[in-house]
């Protein structure tokens, strides 16, 4: 009966074993077993022909010796702790990425490896378990099996090997020499030792404070030998004794036998394509320690940007890439991309990742720097924990593979807020969107439902449809649970406080939750809807907090000025609004100020207005510590109130518009009357003092108007018509790509529709251009369009020429690009980079090629003075 139980236990166990050591590589298992076949087949030739000949002689200056023969012998040379930390170093301080798949093996005193006729050792793919060889038989002693099958194991993946070293070229091992290691600077180590684990621990466990070793730098990377569980009575770190219910687990990582315990953390490891993986103590602290190599999956974002806000470092150079870029066309080849999974986008390639009855996907750092696993279907309830719990990350959660949301619970202003972002609508020619969403009492829910309006609003910016300051996006369903809820406002913020939350790169917007009685107001005069809000909450000019469930702030448009104005039932014209207008009021004066680079916008609304009236929108004054609002009180009506600047004077009130009405008879006995009407300054004047106005508009000279009645010459009120400095309130903390310069006020055009160029499954895609004033340039721009010509042969010449290093760029962070293109008489060039950082030498000979012509054709066609432009461009994955 004893031994019965024995023989089932120890079937069970093996089966449970097998399980085990097959969990999550169900995907892997029809290659694995094709790789291991081959293998069998090819061994059993290579032993019957070149048994003798393939261990002709082997030495190691660590004291493995291999005879002639089958049978090997090794005496061991444990290297000192001290010359152990010093290759360390050595190795640490080299940024090379050496392709020595027997490093460890290779040391000062080496005779050449003649390897003519030796096979290198195959390892299933997928980490499944190899047989040692019947007709092979390597004598190992105990204490060092494990120090041996920890160096093969790092190099004993076949596929790696081959496109690093020629295994029937292996007369040296490439990057390394007779007598060392090459270090970065060509010299050579004096270890005198390969092996630099030291042999007393059996898990070659780290000690405290200990620097990572070498053989740690492809752990995860290729399938490790698997120690047999017949060599594992015990487990090989705390020396626990496997029993039927202690059962064995074979790290993924290192292949050694630990106990439930000891072998309990998981990591994504690169030879099972980033899959999770069990893995032991030791393996999980080297992987999320050591370096990044370039094969793992990252998690890149449209502008290069991790979402903990660290940027990219492109100032190291990129490791060799062991699989050269496949040669690819343009997008008329956009169909034929490769087919390999694009290594940066992990999801999926449609446009919205998020479920019906769900979450969307969600990132998770690996805790490797800049390296993120996405994880399907993510609990709800553990992550309201986490965000309950606080701290100073956000949850990321990603809408789709160019689009990410960031969600965090803060405290503004004294209220407990939602704080949702997007990242990624920069690529599309849209500002991020910010959404500040006051908690409801005992709230246990993610609010989804603003993922899916990110994801519309991203839609609609590929089709050119972006939002700007006072813009605004409807609902046209329930939406927060609640039908009543209409859509979003969208506002620049001024002077409310934005202290403690995570912003975006400039430009952004924050959206307000508007009812569905104030949309025709965020149609057709937002700003009005924007003070109504500020003086509702006492926040000025308004609050970037939403509020769920509220009164509407408008009913009925009733009988209002805006009636005459603009059209509340078809919305077939509004007020017209000339950017950087505003309307200064202060004691007994008026003054409408105009930039002067505004001229063309105002000419136009004042051609298309009637011949008796004028009437504009202005925008908000940042100059005035006070503005104008207009409320709607329980009965319909109309009433004008202000707010201000919290415990500061009010000298300076804006309006929202001004009228000018030409209808004042001059037998009234008044030059002129102004007065405020709701929100705004009407100021009625006589039929040739409005021709005179338009007459000195059209000239670009100010004017004055005296109010009140011919025969009041003190106390006139006046109003001031005056042309002022260029507004240059556009672009703020927008900086180059290139070398960090400074964008604000620089004029600048959106590219929508532009060609998009395809290859290795991404998309690179021109966004805007940049027209920045040279030097000299005393007269300023010439009109934009006049280059537009130019600009679409550069971008094109650039595009074409970056193709085949799409892939490269977007993994080395590189996912936002510009190119500044100078063109003058005395100096004609251009300026390629990407995170503050030049493009590095390998891309910059391609561009020469595609650029230089255009460019200096471009040259040769100037005849308004020297053009300095920037173009702006982002590598993208390709959805649908």
């Amino acid at each position: 009966m004893e031994n019965y139980f024995q023989t089932e236990a120890f079937n069970l166990d093996k089966v449970l074993d097998e399980f085990e050591q097959n969990e999550g590589l169900v995907e892997n298992e029809s290659a694995g077993k094709d790789t291991w076949g081959s293998y069998q087949e090819e061994k059993e030739k290579t032993i019957e022909s070149d048994h003798e000949g393939m261990y002709r002689e082997f030495e190691s200056s660590n004291g493995l010796t291999v005879a002639h023969g089958g049978d090997a012998q090794i005496q061991p040379v444990v290297p000192s702790k001290e010359d152990s930390v010093t290759e360390e170093k050595e190795m640490e301080e080299s940024k090379q990425e050496v392709c020595d798949p027997i490093r460890g093996l290779e040391s000062g005193r080496m005779g050449k490896l003649n390897n003519s006729r030796l096979q290198p050792v195959s390892v299933p793919y997928g980490g499944a378990r190899p047989k040692q060889p019947v007709s092979l038989k390597l004598q190992i002693p105990q204490p060092f099996l494990s120090q041996v099958q920890n160096e093969f194991g790092s190099t004993g993946k076949n596929k790696n090997l081959e496109p690093q070293c020629r295994t029937g070229d292996l007369e040296e091992p490439c990057g390394a020499t007779e007598s060392g290691v090459v270090q970065m600077n060509g010299e050579h180590g004096d270890s005198p030792s390969g092996l630099l684990m030291p042999s007393d621990s059996p898990d070659n466990d780290l000690q405290a404070g200990q620097q990572l070793k070498k053989p740690f730098s492809s752990l995860g990377e290729v399938a490790p030998v698997w120690v047999p569980d017949s060599q594992a009575p015990i487990c090989m770190k705390c020396e626990v004794k496997f029993t039927f219910t202690k059962r064995r687990h074979h790290c993924r990582a290192c292949g050694k036998v630990f106990c439930a315990a000891c072998c309990s953390l998981k990591s994504r490891l690169m030879y099972m394509d980033r899959k999770e993986a069990r893995v032991c103590v030791t393996c999980h602290h080297a992987l999320m320690n050591g370096s990044l190599p370039r094969e793992q999956r990252r998690v890149w974002f449209a502008d290069g940007i991790l979402p903990n806000g660290d940027a990219t470092d492109s100032s190291k150079g990129p490791a060799a890439n062991p699989n050269p870029t496949q040669p690819v066309a343009a997008s008329q080849n956009s169909n034929k991309s490769s087919g390999a999974t694009p290594t940066a986008s992990p999801v999926g390639s449609s446009l919205s990742l998020i479920p019906e009855d769900g979450l969307p996907p969600i990132l998770i750092s690996t805790g490797i720097k800049g390296d993120y696993a996405v994880e399907e279907r993510p609990s709800e309830i553990v992550l309201m924990q986490q965000l309950e719990e606080g701290g100073p990350d956000h949850l990321v959660f990603v809408l789709n593979a160019n689009l990410l949301a960031m969600v965090k619970l803060v405290n503004y202003v004294n209220r407990k807020c939602w704080y949702m972002t997007t990242k990624g609508m920069h690529a599309v020619g849209q500002a991020e969107i910010v959404v500040l969403l006051q908690c409801l009492p005992d709230e246990k829910t993610i609010p989804k439902d603003i993922f899916s309006h990110f994801v519309q609003l991203y839609r609609e910016a590929l089709t050119g449809n972006v939002l700007s300051h006072l813009g605004h996006s409807f609902f046209t369903q329930s939406f927060l649970g609640s039908k009543e809820h209409g859509g979003f406002l969208y506002i620049s913020p001024t002077f409310q406080t934005l202290q403690e939350l995570p912003l975006p790169n400039p430009p952004y917007l924050f959206g307000i939750l508007v009812q569905k009685w104030e949309t025709p107001w965020a149609k057709v005069f937002p700003i009005r809807l924007m003070l109504r809000l500020g003086a509702e909450y006492r926040f000025y000019p308004c609050p970037l907090f939403s509020v769920r469930f509220r009164k509407p702030l408008f009913g009925e448009t009733g009988h209002t000025i805006m009636n005459l104005l603009a059209d509340f039932r078809n919305y077939q014209y509004t007020l017209p609004v000339v950017k950087g207008l505003v309307v200064d009021m202060e004691v007994r004066k008026t003054c409408i100020k105009i930039p002067s680079n505004r001229y063309n916008e105002l000419m136009k609304a004042m051609n298309k207005s009637n011949e008796h009236v004028l009437a504009m929108g202005a925008c908000f004054n940042e100059r005035a510590d006070s503005h104008l609002v207009c409320v709607q009180n329980d009965d319909g009506n109309y009433q004008t109130q202000a707010i201000s600047i919290h415990h500061q004077p009010r000298k300076v009130t804006g309006a929202s518009f001004f009228v000018f009405s030409g209808a004042l008879k001059a037998s009234s006995g008044y030059l002129a009357k102004t007065s405020i009407v709701e929100d705004g300054v009407m100021v009625q004047i006589t039929a040739e003092m409005m021709e005179a106005l338009r007459q000195a508009l059209r000239e670009m000279k100010d004017f004055s108007i005296a109010c009140g009645k011919a025969d009041q010459e003190e106390n006139q009120e006046h109003v001031h018509i005056q042309w002022v400095d260029d507004d240059h309130n556009f672009n703020k903390g927008v900086i180059s790509p290139i070398d960090g310069k400074s964008m604000e006020s620089v004029t600048s055009v959106k590219i929508f529709h532009g060609s998009e160029y395809k290859a290795n499954g991404k998309v690179i895609r021109w966004t805007e251009v940049f027209f920045l004033r040279s030097e000299d340039q005393t007269n300023g721009l010439s009109d934009p369009a006049d280059h537009s010509r130019l600009a679409e042969n550069v971008a094109r010449a650039f595009c074409v020429a970056l193709c085949p290093h799409l892939k490269l760029l977007k993994e080395d962070g590189m996912a936002k690009l510009g190119l500044r293109v100078t063109l003058d008489s005395d100096q004609v060039g251009y300026l390629a980079g990407s995170n503050g950082q030049p493009l590095l030498p390998q891309y910059l000979s391609d561009l020469d090629s595609a650029l230089i012509p255009v460019i200096h054709s471009g040259a040769c066609q100037l005849s308004e003075g020297p053009v300095v432009m920037e173009l702006i461009f982002y590598i993208l994955e390709i959805i649908s």
